[in-house]
Order: C-alpha cells, then sequence, then structure tokens
C-alpha cells in the first residue's frame, strides 16, 4: 500500500513537471521569436549585407572613469578601426550625461579619441545592481538585479554582437537563448572566487565577511552554503559565454575553475596608458632630504589604505631613532559617493590616532596632470590590496618610475612585478610589518640601485600598452565576427 500511495503521488508530480518543463521552453520560444521579430522592426528597410553590424557593450556606469572604463573605450576605438560596417552601443545607466559629454569625457580622463560616433542606450533601472539596495545577500541581489537591468538592455536594443565589460555574468544567457546573440565578456574581477569561499569557511574576518558571521559556526556554514550555490549559478551563467577574456593570472585561474570553458578564454591584460607615464625623465633622485610615498588607488575598502597608514606610522617610529630624511606618505584616490568621503574621513582619524597627521597627505579627485607629478616626485610607489585582480595603478607607478611595493598576491604577484630578464622589478609584501621592512629596505638602497630597479620595470611595462591590449582583444573577439 505504501508503494502504491508512492506511485499514485510520483507519477502525477513527474507528469506535472514535465508539462511545466514544456510550457516553459514554449514560453521561453515565444519570447524570442518575438524578439527577433521586434529586432527586424527596428532595423531599418534595406539589405542585411549593407546593414551594420550591432555590437553592444553592457556597461552601466560607463562614465566612471576607471580602469574598467579605460578597457571599454579601447576596446571600442580596436574595433571602429579594425571593422568598417560596426556600430558600437553602450548599455548605460549614466542618465546625468548626454552621449557626446561622455565620450569627451572617455578623451579627456584617457586621451582615447574615438574614430566613429557610439549608440547610447541610456537605462532607467541601474539602481537595482548599486550593492545599497541590498544589505544582506548583495552578491544575489546585484545578480537578480543585472537579469532586470540586462532585459531593459535587451528590449531596448537588439544587437548582433553582445559584450558585457562590466562583469554581469547573468545578463548572458539572457542576450544569448532570448536576444540570439552572439556573445562574450570582459571579466575584470571573478563575482565570487574560491579565495571568497576559503575565507569564510575559515571563519576569516574581512571586509566582505562580517566579525558577526566569523563567530557563528551556525552562521558561517549558512554562509558557505550560500557562496557554493551561488559559485554553481555563477559558473552556468558564465559558461554560456562564447568568449571569455580575463584581465590576469589570478582571474583566469578562478574562471577556469568556476566557469569550465577553456577552450574559449584567453588572457586580455588591460590596456594601461603607459606611454604617458614613460614620458617622464628617469633620472637619479637629486633630493636627499625629503623622500615621498604615492599610493594611487580608489578609496574602496577592498583596497586597505589603513594597512598603508599603519605600516608608514610603523616605518616613522622605526627611522625616527636615527638621524633620516623626511617621509611623505601620499595617498591619491577617487571618491566615488559619500562612502568613500566617509572613509577618507575615518582614515584622516586614524592618522591623528597614530600621529601621523602631519606627514600624510590626501590627494582626492586630482587632475592627471597633478598625479603625473606625484609620480614623478615619488621615490616608492605603495599598493595594499589583498587579490588585486590586476592592478593598472601597480604598472602606472612602475612605468612612471617608482620603486613599486604591492602585495603578493592577485595579479601583481603572477603577472606585473616579476623578473625581466632576470633582474628586479620591484618589491611584494603581505603585512605591517612586512610593508614597513620593505619601505625601509628600499629607502636604505643606493639611488644608484634605486634607478636600476626603475629602469627594469620601466622596460617590463611594455606587454600592458594599448597596443598590445589591441592585438590580443582583435584575436581573442575574432569568434564573434565569423
Amino acid at each position: 500500500t505504501c508503494f502504491r500511495l508512492l506511485c499514485s503521488l510520483l507519477i502525477p508530480a513527474l507528469f506535472l513537471s514535465g508539462i511545466l518543463c514544456v510550457c516553459l521552453v514554449v514560453l521561453l520560444w515565444g519570447i524570442r521569436l518575438w524578439i527577433q521579430q521586434r529586432k527586424k522592426q527596428l532595423t531599418p528597410a534595406g539589405s542585411n549585407e549593407k546593414r551594420p553590424l550591432l555590437v553592444a557593450f553592457f556597461h552601466p556606469y560607463c562614465n566612471a572613469g576607471g580602469g574598467g572604463e579605460r578597457v571599454l573605450w579601447c576596446a571600442i576605438r580596436t574595433l571602429q578601426k579594425k571593422y568598417r560596417n560596426v556600430t558600437c552601443v553602450v548599455y548605460t545607466g549614466d542618465r546625468d550625461a548626454t552621449g557626446e559629454e561622455i565620450v569627451e569625457g572617455a578623451f579627456r580622463r584617457f586621451n582615447i579619441r574615438l574614430t566613429h560616433p557610439v549608440k547610447f542606450v541610456f537605462l532607467e533601472k541601474r539602481y537595482l545592481v548599486e550593492a545599497s539596495l541590498y544589505p544582506h545577500f548583495t552578491l544575489l541581489g546585484q545578480s537578480l538585479g543585472s537579469v532586470f537591468l540586462g532585459w531593459e538592455a535587451l528590449l531596448k536594443c537588439v544587437p548582433d554582437v553582445y559584450i558585457d565589460s562590466m562583469g554581469y555574468a547573468f545578463t548572458l544567457p539572457i542576450f544569448k537563448y532570448l536576444g540570439g546573440c552572439r556573445v562574450g565578456c570582459y571579466v575584470h574581477y571573478p563575482t565570487i572566487s574560491t579565495d571568497m569561499l576559503s575565507v569564510v569557511r575559515n571563519q576569516d574576518t574581512r571586509f566582505n565577511n562580517a566579525a558577526f558571521i566569523t563567530n557563528s559556526p551556525l552562521f558561517s556554514k549558512f554562509k558557505v552554503v550560500y557562496y557554493y550555490f551561488f559559485a554553481f549559478m555563477y559558473g552556468l551563467v558564465g559558461s554560456c559565454s562564447d568568449v571569455i577574456m580575463v584581465n590576469s593570472s589570478w582571474t583566469l585561474n578562478h574562471i577556469l575553475s568556476l566557469w569550465r570553458a577553456g577552450a574559449c578564454t584567453s588572457v586580455v591584460y588591460p590596456p594601461c596608458d603607459v606611454q604617458t607615464f614613460l614620458d617622464i625623465p628617469l633620472e637619479e633622485e637629486k633630493s636627499t632630504t625629503e623622500y615621498s610615498i604615492v599610493s594611487v588607488s580608489q578609496f574602496r575598502p577592498e583596497k586597505d589604505h589603513p594597512l598603508q597608514i599603519k605600516a608608514f606610522a610603523k616605518l616613522l617610529k622605526e627611522k625616527r631613532l636615527g638621524q633620516q630624511p623626511s617621509l611623505k606618505l601620499i595617498l591619491i584616490g577617487g571618491c566615488r559617493n559619500q562612502q568613500d568621503e566617509e572613509r577618507v574621513k575615518n582614515l584622516k582619524r586614524l592618522c591623528e590616532e597614530l600621529g601621523v597627521s602631519k606627514d600624510v597627505m590626501f590627494r582626492i579627485n586630482i587632475p592627471f596632470e597633478e598625479l603625473k607629478r606625484h609620480l614623478a616626485e615619488a621615490t616608492i610607489g605603495l599598493h595594499t590590496m589583498w587579490n588585486e585582480h590586476f592592478g593598472i595603478g601597480v604598472v602606472e607607478c612602475m612605468a612612471a618610475g617608482t620603486v613599486i611595493l604591492a602585495h603578493n598576491s592577485g595579479g601583481p604577484k603572477l603577472d606585473i612585478v616579476l623578473p625581466y630578464e632576470g633582474h628586479i622589478t620591484g618589491f611584494l609584501a603581505e603585512n605591517e610589518d612586512s610593508y614597513a621592512e620593505t619601505m625601509a629596505y628600499i629607502l636604505s638602497l643606493s639611488p644608484e640601485k634605486r634607478l636600476e630597479i626603475r629602469e627594469n620595470a620601466r622596460r617590463s611595462v611594455h606587454r600592458f600598452s594599448d597596443q598590445h591590449f589591441e592585438e590580443t582583444f582583435l584575436l581573442a573577439v575574432e569568434p564573434l565576427f565569423k
């Protein structure tokens, strides 16, 4: 009787599940046909051969002015140079600026002049991907938000080729299966990584793992399950890509393990404006009365500015024992919003607590020429982010001629601060003590020895130039244009 009851429940359940699956497939197929019909209606009349190929980039914050935006504009310029029949479209949520202002901003910030006009599709629901909207389950909330934002983008413009250039992987299946597009992506940073899983598993407190979770075995186990579920879903949507580009070896390793699509994955180093910094004359230091240590990065929590200040305070404390040249720490960075400004206030308070306020300068949202001047005068370039995916700021410091001291992890460790032709190009550190010790060591070197390291570093950064990016980018996206 028990078996009969089980069968009487199981068979109708399986039958119902089958019907629901068929209905879902039919519904999705119907949506795809409807979207294709919309595409025909939106396309001007004329032969398909003459119609330009629409290549759309999903970049909701295209006017932000960071390294990711430099990749976007270089990618668009590269396609415009190579393909005559291509029209580039940018999906953006920057509704406070016109298309002309955005393009002008790209030229002003990055010195990138586009050869043809770009079509902008302005999205109204960008707030759905704001982290502040999801105080809990942020990864899942932002990813689901990106699905709705991607749907809005698809309804407004159906492209032939879709490239997610900002890390919204959950939009890929929408454009591939509903939009019928060839899809590619440029991954700056995996939304979830095996490192994040290990941080939660080991109950380690970090900026993305709150203390109340690390202190509770139950919360930690729940978060591990949540992260593994999210990693599975992330791998599923990412594997939809026809072309996957990643910005570093570190990102490559994580994407290969999560997405398992090695055949269409390649490393395309981001284009750094190395030539602008290489134009700074490289000379042996003249002044021995004052040294400056410069940090260039946005005031975001993961950049770990407190570590820089603490290590600098430790260095000052130890160096004051002898008669040494004076030292300045200059923190250069961008503030995107009120949270970033609050972060700067907290950093200034930390300087006061450690008694180094007079020795630390904050330079916020400064013009490019001032940035160049600070880098030209600096002795050490400082970078402290753990598992930085690439590190454009690290490359810029090396090109400008500072002796770089970066975190012994991520892109700086695997791709950037590597020996060049057997010669040292910079230094790596991990914690407050090792940063303070290494800064002291760099300052103890002779100006001649420092010049030698700076020259090696400069020679090594040519592989991160705009020209090298153009070559590797075109090679990677070629399957999307066949």
